[in-house]
């Protein structure tokens, strides 16, 4: 079995899964009067699959953020123990610190490698979704719903009637017939695509690092990434067909909002955005607190009602004068 055969053996059920959900939302879109194939049909359909998968991701995605935090839990100890065998090449001393590092990860419940979990698995969920944008963008059926009738219509289906879902820019420099209209678009979404992947990273650098992190190789490491990854994005976006660049970039666009509510809500203990929060809270606090104050002293200082004083007639004023 060759590499080929074998990674289609794997993304098969993934595939069946994808073409489940993009078939699904397209029946539904048709049922509600859209053009069965027109081109914003079926990118709704892609933002409706996108939408299903990062959903179903949300659970992966907070064991990450616990792992990231249990990790930063432990990144004092674990320095102490590199400092202990620091400048120590023997095998004894690399593997007593390898002993030690792995009990530590183990008391603690993580390890480095689970942070990378949800990446893992959205990797043959994205090929996966490739494959059958891919496959469909050129009039081939899938291998579950999406059978030959739907994929020929998705190939020819075009946006705003003159961008074909299958083009790209890659084919319009290869000399293919490609409209203007389908290198604009192409254009601005790869734009879009670089700028939310770039913002993405920058607000966890700039907000959500804690110094201790910000002291350290590593976040060094992610300070060359942040300006690499969105040129890798803007690059290989030349070469991708309409059709599934919108579903990298709802699913940027996706991780952006994200990331800012989970910065907002479940910041890094000692970054500027748990600050940030701490200092929220506090004023919340402050104003519920004097809103309290407030009505209690409406409650207890309530006016003194002053008793009239009753006329004194004239009679009356006699009489208490005779007594005299």
């Amino acid at each position: 079995m060759d590499i080929f055969a074998f990674f289609n053996t794997l993304l098969w059920p993934i595939k069946q899964a994808i073409e489940a959900i993009l078939v699904g939302f397209h029946t539904l879109l048709t049922a509600l009067g859209m053009d069965s194939g027109a081109g914003l049909t079926w990118v709704l359909s892609i933002v409706g699959l996108v939408l299903v998968v990062r959903a179903a991701l949300i659970p992966i995605f907070v064991r990450q953020i616990k792992s990231q935090r249990k990790m930063l839990e432990v990144a004092p100890q674990l320095k102490k123990i590199q400092d202990k065998y620091k400048g120590k090449r023997d095998q004894f001393s690399r593997e007593a610190m390898q002993r030690e590092t792995m009990d530590l990860y183990k008391k603690a419940g993580t390890n480095p490698f689970a942070s990378c979990l949800p990446l893992l698995i959205q990797m043959p969920i994205f090929f996966g979704l490739f494959t059958v944008l891919n496959e469909a963008n050129q009039g081939r059926a899938g291998v579950g719903l999406l059978n030959q009738d739907l994929a020929t219509e998705f190939g020819k289906a075009s946006l705003f009637g003159v961008a074909p879902l299958h083009d790209s820019i890659q084919s319009a420099a290869a000399g293919d017939p490609v409209e203007v209209v389908v290198i604009i678009i192409a254009v601005v979404m790869v734009i879009l695509m670089t700028a939310s992947q770039f913002i993405t990273q920058l607000q966890i650098m700039s907000k959500n690092q804690s110094p201790e992190m910000k002291a350290s190789p590593m976040y060094r490491q992610q300070r060359i990434l942040l300006y690499l990854l969105p040129l890798v994005f803007a690059f290989s976006g030349f070469a991708f067909p309409i059709g599934v660049m919108f579903y990298w970039l709802t699913s940027n666009f996706w991780t952006m909002v994200q990331q800012f509510i989970v910065i907002r809500n479940m910041p890094t203990p000692g970054s500027e955005a748990a600050l940030a929060r701490e200092a929220r809270l506090a004023k919340k606090r402050r104003a519920s607190m004097s809103d309290d104050a407030a009505m209690l002293e409406e409650i207890v200082e309530e006016p003194k009602k002053v008793q009239r004083q009753q006329p004194v007639g004239k009679n009356r004023s006699k009489k208490q004068g005779g007594r005299r």
